[in-house]
């Protein structure tokens, strides 16, 4: 993503703004993870390494909050995430 937002905002509906710039901070968070976990791998330089993932572990936090937000926004969304979680149980159990 790298700081582009993944869609056109002014095409959004004026009732669905706020889901879609909270999914839309999810996706840059997990693009910044993706980002500084792939560059503490590539270091070889052990002070770099670890700021790196711990801005990472930052940025977890930062999913973790906005996902909260999008629940709260999303009954839908809450719906299908707990709907996700019963099916992997489920698969795992077997």
């Amino acid at each position: 993503m790298l700081s582009k937002i993944p869609i056109d905002l002014s095409t959004v509906a004026r009732e669905d703004i706020n889901k879609e710039i909270l999914r839309a901070g999810v996706i840059a968070e997990l693009d910044a993870i993706s980002l500084y976990e792939q560059m503490a791998a590539l270091t070889d330089n052990n002070e770099v390494k670890q700021v790196l993932l711990d801005v990472a572990k930052e940025e977890k936090t930062h999913v973790g909050e906005f996902q909260s937000l999008l629940l709260k926004e999303d009954g839908q969304q809450e719906y299908e995430l707990k709907m996700g979680q019963k099916e992997v149980e489920e698969k795992l159990e077997k």
